[in-house]
């Protein structure tokens, strides 16, 4: 079966930092977006960076320059290094890997993280 695992997240001040990761199991290689949304409280989940099968990856406006998500192959594993947090930047971040199946791409359970001084 298909599946995601985060791990990471946590409480951290304004201006640290915080690495996410997620692994996947199946055909790596044939996943066509991999990457991470976020859910803050109260609003509606939204995509905040991803990987696409050849290698490009897409930031939210608000992550470029702070976030960056990469790739391990062999480890089949993304990272997502989030530097100069923000308060704005808290929420429960979500992985998620799409096979372009029917049933939809395979969700990770969810990490909170919190940017609070």
């Amino acid at each position: 079966q298909v599946e995601v695992v985060e791990s990471g997240g946590g409480l951290v001040q304004p201006g640290g930092s915080l690495r996410l990761s997620c692994a996947a199991s199946g055909r790596i290689s044939a996943i066509y977006f991999w990457g991470w949304y976020r859910q803050a409280p109260g609003k509606e989940r939204e995509l905040v960076a991803r990987i696409v099968g050849d290698g490009t990856t897409n930031y939210a406006d608000d992550v470029k320059g702070r976030f960056t998500i990469s790739r391990d192959n062999a480890e089949s594993t993304i990272y997502l290094q989030m530097d100069r947090l923000k308060p704005e930047d808290t929420g429960i971040y979500y992985c998620y890997a799409d096979w372009g199946r029917r049933s939809g791409p395979s969700w990770g359970q969810g990490t909170q993280v919190t940017v609070s001084s």
